[in-house]
């Protein structure tokens, strides 16, 4: 199989709710509605077919809570790399990070911020199954929101309009 038919997948996880404290941002952790629900979109995770070879992470402590409490629901916890360039994160630095993505991986979960996370998923959209980019703007990809794009190629082809929306969801909407 050559590398331009093979199918690879992303999954960007939007973090749970943080808790607003007086900390710094960096070090804010999760809210109990955000422990509540980061178990939940692990589940869905599992549910949706999706088997990720690897996990990319913010360092930010509330997208490391998050991870930590959605990797017990999945059926084999991935290879996690915690990635300080995904903390603000800017569309280009998102797409630079999944271009350096081994070729060895097929399905990719990153764990970011918004609004890097729904720029990263509206950018990337050049094929949307039914109205999931109309509901997934709408919704302004809210806390432990998932958005599940599907690609051909290598990572390193991964630019604007060049994956299919197939799946939003969000344990809120």
């Amino acid at each position: 199989m050559s590398i331009e038919t093979i199918r690879r997948r992303v999954v960007l996880m939007r973090h749970s709710k943080a808790d607003w404290s007086d900390q710094d941002d960096h070090e804010r952790p999760l809210s109990e509605r955000g422990l509540r629900d980061a178990p939940v979109t692990g589940r869905w995770i599992a549910g949706s077919g999706v088997v990720p070879d690897l996990a990319l992470c913010s360092t930010a402590v509330r997208c490391r809570d998050t991870w930590k409490l959605v990797q017990p629901e999945l059926s084999q916890r991935p290879r996690t790399v915690h990635d300080e360039r995904l903390y603000e994160a800017s569309l280009g630095e998102l797409i630079a990070v999944l271009n350096e993505v081994p070729d060895d991986v097929s399905d990719l979960v990153v764990v970011g911020h918004n609004p890097g996370m729904h720029a990263l998923a509206d950018a990337l959209a050049g094929e949307v199954d039914g109205d999931l980019l109309a509901r997934m703007n709408r919704s302004g990809f809210p806390t432990s929101a998932i958005a599940v794009l599907t690609f051909s190629g290598s990572w390193k082809a991964v630019e604007h309009g060049s994956g299919h929306l197939v799946a939003f969801w969000s344990p809120h909407a």
